[in-house]
């Protein structure tokens, strides 16, 4: 019962054992040495509300970017071709809307609107846990909870062995290439260590068909089909020691540093093609000196005992921006805007969950904690004759409790209260806020294989500090009267298994929900003529979202297959003042997607096989919230990924995989990034199109000893 403690909102899905087609051998029984055995430990479990996923192999996918693991989810998707742009989207929000942690460190930032809020490569992770919505009162937030972990020692170690050793080399032929290697072992009994190190060597990439084209269609002179301004390098090292106190109780203290650094593309999210057109205008360089740098210190504790299990953070997680605009200089028009510019976001807190249960007349399992992180940003552009310089501040402190009652064999009741207090001190307004949310699930055990839940879930959100690398609130209009976003959430789903032998294993599931934001929060309204301005941040109306998402997964030996189903809208219900939005949409709505896998695995010759596809469907134009001004349809499109992975027992500890990514050469771009064909006063048309890679080969070499 007590490992529920972080499932508690997916219960639902929760009881689905569904395998994806990337399992381990060491999973297939044991006809395999201990070091095939211990290769298996380098796959990442990924377990969504709206599916869950016993194993996913992290290896087979030779994953790049966060992208490559979490796409197929239903109702997720990661935009963004470069590592600087990768942004997480649940439900057509994107990551400004979700609580995101690493280790339990609080990743929010909205650090710059051309750039997504989240850096981390995905080979060092051990799992992630996502809440497709926010289904109960433990996260918080609009559209639900992405919560990464990192690897630890004692899970890399056979039971024989006190210290261990991981190389690996990567490379495609359209991307780069990936160094990394992983140190880990034990001090004594009770003290564990891991040490890591990842370096990524970058290369700029040709998208599908080998050519750039722009909104008529035509190709881009000069681009020869490559993609300009992703050539860089990335390195990623973590340090962990983790002490068992004893038996119930774990202390691991880690630090990670991330850098990503490189000349890079002023405007990332919009695509070559704009910034072609932009750098052409101004007459200004296309390419920058960019840096981003990533530092967290995450203490974490741990304590389980008969009734209760526990589990606590405290962190301190500083991201900085920095890039070289002195290139400004490079035309007269615009000399004075040359500067070197910084930009810091800086999240403190400490944060608690814990699960206890006991018998009282009805069997209680009973969830509560505690959640405070406190937001420093900093801006400052440092010209040839001053310094611009603003600060911004914001915390939150979340109490919750929640508990899940047996009513009998079949019904439980799943009650929860959350309380939320918000203070902001911004360009934008400086106040407090603070509400009460409450939830309530039903779930009804029809039998040991199909299982029911309804629930409601109350929202709060208060309003952002302002994007740091943009001023931090130092250009924004002050809006006293603006209110914080409230709303609810109500899902109905199912889940259903079966282990008949002579069939086969069996799961399928679905989730209908409707999520209604009140108040909803708008960076880019009108403002009043009292105001003046271009725009201000100030509530517009009320935002409606529903969907659907459904999986099936069937499992026969060494057979293997899924598919996927997702599909959300959302519309806006505008204020009289902001008529001009009423029935806009999200801009990162997406069509409907489909995503299918299928892997068998020729364990005689200790070889995996592994297919994916990924189907998104076509968006209509429509009146979009910050999307193209003068097309904002969206084209859709199917592609195609292959692996082979083999770990032969004669060569003990090496793995080889190789794969195929875009198969079939498909020209691009992911709708949760930025698309479409917009105008610009200055500018002119600008086609957004932030493409992503045309077929990649790619081959990884491992060793662990």
């Amino acid at each position: 019962m007590l490992t529920e403690r972080f499932k508690v909102c997916a219960t639902a899905v929760a009881v689905a054992t569904v395998l994806a087609p990337q399992v381990s051998f060491a999973q297939e029984g044991k006809t395999e040495s201990d070091d095939v055995e211990r290769i298996a430990v380098w796959s990442t479990a990924v377990n969504a509300s709206s599916m869950y996923l016993k194993a996913q192999s992290i290896a087979n996918k030779q994953a790049d970017h966060i992208s490559d693991l979490l796409r197929t989810i239903p109702g997720v998707d990661v935009g963004g071709a470069h590592s600087l742009n990768q942004r997480i989207t649940i439900r057509s929000m994107d990551d400004k809307d979700l609580n995101i942690s690493i280790d339990g460190a609080k990743q929010n930032t909205y650090m710059y609107h051309h750039m997504g809020n989240l850096q981390i490569h995905a080979d060092i992770l051990k799992s992630v846990d996502i809440e497709v919505g926010t289904n109960s009162v433990i996260d918080g937030g609009l559209g639900g909870a992405v919560r990464f972990e990192t690897k630890q020692a004692r899970e890399l170690l056979a039971d024989d062995q006190s210290f261990g050793a991981r190389l690996q080399v990567s490379s495609g032929d359209n991307s780069g290439s990936n160094y990394s290697a992983t140190g880990y072992g034990l001090l004594g009994n009770n003290v564990d260590f891991l040490a890591y190190y990842n370096y990524v060597d970058r290369d700029n990439y040709e998208v599908g068909g080998n050519k750039i084209t722009d909104g008529q269609g035509n190709e881009l002179p000069g681009t020869d089909g490559e993609v300009r301004g992703l050539e860089g390098e990335l390195d990623d090292a973590l340090i962990k020691f983790g002490w068992n106190i004893d038996d119930d109780q774990r202390l691991q203290l880690s630090y990670e540093a991330y850098t990503d650094e490189g000349d890079y593309s002023y405007r990332p999210d919009m695509g070559l093609a704009t910034d072609l057109a932009i750098t052409n205008s101004l007459q200004v360089p296309l390419l920058w000196p960019t840096e981003f740098n990533r530092d967290t210190l995450t203490l974490n504790y741990e304590l389980s005992t008969g009734d209760t299990f526990l589990k606590a953070a405290a962190y301190s997680n500083t991201s900085e921006l920095w890039r070289d605009e002195t290139g400004y200089a490079q035309s007269p028009a615009f000399a004075a805007w040359a500067a070197i510019v910084t930009g810091e976001a800086k999240n403190t807190g400490v944060n608690l969950i814990a699960e206890t249960a006991f018998d009282g007349g009805f069997s209680h399992d009973i969830t509560y904690g505690f959640d405070y992180v406190k937001h420093d940003t900093h801006y400052q552009a440092v010209y040839s004759a001053a310094t611009e310089s603003s600060s911004e501040e914001a915390k939150n402190l979340a109490l919750f409790v929640q508990d899940k009652i047996a009513l009998s064999d079949e019904f439980s009741l799943i009650p929860g209260i959350r309380y939320d207090k918000y203070d902001i001190d911004s360009g934008v307004v400086n106040n407090d806020f603070s509400d009460t949310s409450l939830a309530l699930a039903l779930e009804y055990q029809a039998s040991n294989d199909l299982v029911f839940k309804l629930s409601a879930t109350e929202l709060f959100k208060g309003p952002e500090i302002g994007e740091v690398f943009v001023g931090a609130g130092l250009y924004d209009k002050a809006n006293a009267d603006i209110r914080a976003e409230t709303g609810i959430n109500t899902e109905f789903s199912f889940a259903y298994q079966t282990r008949a032998l002579a069939f086969g294993n069996l799961s399928l599931g679905a989730t209908v929900f409707n999520t209604q934001i009140d108040d909803y929060i708008y960076d880019y309204a009108t403002p009043p003529p009292s105001v003046g301005g271009r725009s201000w941040k100030d509530n517009i109306g009320d935002m409606e979202i529903e969907g659907f998402e459904a999986y099936v997964n069937y499992q026969q030996g060494r057979f293997e297959a899924g598919i996927t189903y997702s599909s959300a809208e959302s519309e806006l219900t505008a204020f009289e003042q902001y008529s001009e939005f009423d029935g806009a949409r999200l801009d990162r709505q997406q069509g409907d997607t489909i995503s299918a896998n299928a892997g068998y695995q020729v364990t005689d010759w200790n070889l995996s096989l592994s297919w994916e596809m990924l189907y998104v469907d076509d968006v209509d134009t429509g009146l979009d919230l910050d999307g193209a001004s003068l097309d904002n349809s969206k084209d859709g499109y199917t592609i195609h990924n292959v692996a082979a992975s083999w770990q032969p027992e004669s060569l003990g500890g090496f793995s080889f995989i190789l794969g195929v990514d875009n198969l079939f050469d498909e020209f691009y771009a992911s709708q949760s990034s930025r698309t479409g064909v917009s105008f610009h006063p200055r500018f002119g048309e600008l086609y957004l199109q932030d493409y992503e890679p045309g077929r990649n080969i790619k081959a990884t070499v491992s060793y662990q000893f």
